[in-house]
């Protein structure tokens, strides 16, 4: 049995990937809580890079070190063209650029969708075209610091409506729509999201890696 720690507070993105990864035989999925960390201020200030790579890694990299586990972090966001790649990496605080506040969750992701909604305007559906992107990066700290590190990227493609449909998913999935499915990710099933989504895709590539033994750790542990 592995322990594969997942650094994330979101429990929304913790079921998700805890569910991406049920079928890795011999894995055991741990959050924060299992691994005794409570929150802390200095968490705010980890992903301040300009890449969802720099940002996964220097969050897996954090809490490896405070756990001593193998770690796994993404950083996911909305990349939408006419906007030239906006909101990206600022995705989950899109809204705190125009109208800085304090707010969390659900308003918080109410707030980043209307003011995506408000910048695209009246643009024609065609040409609202954006994807969702992860990058998680897997890291397996050792003694001597010259730490094992993995990177896995997932896109969906898709179109940004005009207002928002069904009552699923999270972030920006009311708005974001799958033309192959004719629905938005808050539309369809959480198995069938993880089927189409980025976050699916980058996470079902790292159970691979993991099942065809990409860590040291389960390399040592089956020779």
């Amino acid at each position: 049995m592995m322990d594969l720690l997942v650094a994330t507070r979101s429990g929304h993105k913790l079921r998700e990937i805890r569910s991406i990864l049920a079928g890795v035989s011999g894995l055991r999925v741990l959050d924060l809580n299992d691994a005794d960390i409570p929150e802390a201020p200095e968490e705010e200030g980890i992903e301040a890079f300009d890449t969802f790579e720099a940002n996964a890694a220097a969050k897996a990299h954090h809490f490896a070190r405070i756990s001593g586990l193998v770690t796994v972090s993404d950083d996911s966001g909305l990349v939408v063209d006419a906007l030239g790649g906006r909101p990206g990496v600022h995705s989950k605080r899109f809204a705190e650029s125009s109208n800085p506040s304090s707010l969390v969750g659900e308003d918080r992701d109410r707030a980043n969708t209307e003011h995506l909604l408000s910048l695209l305007g009246d643009l024609p559906l065609g040409e609202r075209t954006a994807r969702y992107v992860c990058v998680a990066v897997l890291v397996e700290p050792s003694s001597d610091q010259d730490w094992r590190e993995a990177s896995f990227r997932g896109e969906a493609e898709g179109l940004i409506l005009g207002r928002p449909r069904g009552w699923g998913g999270f972030g920006y999935d009311p708005v974001f729509y799958d033309s192959a499915l004719g629905k938005t990710f808050a539309e369809i099933r959480e198995r069938e999201k993880s089927a189409r989504s980025h976050r699916g895709k980058a996470f079902r590539a790292l159970g691979e890696y993991l099942v065809a033994g990409g860590l040291t750790r389960s390399n040592e542990e089956e020779g």
